[in-house]
């Protein structure tokens, strides 16, 4: 697991070299007397996070700066605040199905560039992808199948929910409801 603060040290730099944009509060109805947390483990950097988001009815920017930096483009070394909606409803995904490994990230943020770059060498990547807004995310959840997974997101009608059983992930975004795949 990455050191706490190494991890906020890195964050920090990162954000300042960058123009990370952090602090801004996107609305989305949360309880405010939920503590949420939520364990990441990037397959492409090996970062792992524990990360609380949110607590006594506001974000934790520090703890959700870790979160955009382990969702970040890896292959540009790009940051970009992800839409902080998306966080809750991973939060409450992790909470349905209780992964025992935490949430597997396959894909966070990614620049054009990086999505034009899978376009051209992959099949399903959409041209205006909801990944280059930082409102999109690919999972897997260890212990859980890809099959569950997807059908306890399409159950939360918070957004796009893609099932890809074939390469083994769900997709999720805070794009309108609607769902593909298997």
């Amino acid at each position: 697991m990455i050191q706490r603060r190494k991890f906020i040290k890195q964050v920090a730099l990162f954000g300042a070299t960058s123009g990370l944009a952090v602090g801004h509060a996107h609305a989305s109805p949360v309880r405010t007397d939920v503590e949420k947390t939520l364990r990441l483990y990037n397959i492409h950097t090996g970062e792992k996070v524990e990360a609380t988001f949110w607590a006594e009815g506001r974000y934790i920017d520090d703890e959700v700066q870790m979160l955009d930096m382990l969702l970040r483009d890896h292959r540009a070394n790009e940051v970009q605040a992800m839409q902080r909606k998306l966080y809750h409803h991973l939060y409450k995904l992790q909470t349905m199905l209780d992964p025992k490994q935490g949430v597997h990230i396959i894909s966070g943020y990614r620049s054009a560039s990086t999505n034009q770059y899978l376009r051209n060498n992959s099949n399903g990547v959409a041209k205006k992808s909801l990944h280059m807004q930082g409102r999109a995310i690919d999972i897997r959840m260890p212990g859980v199948s890809t099959r569950d997974v997807s059908k306890a997101a399409r159950t939360m009608r918070i957004g796009g929910v893609g099932y890809y059983p074939k390469s083994g992930f769900v997709h999720l975004d805070t794009g309108r409801v609607r769902q593909w795949g298997g």
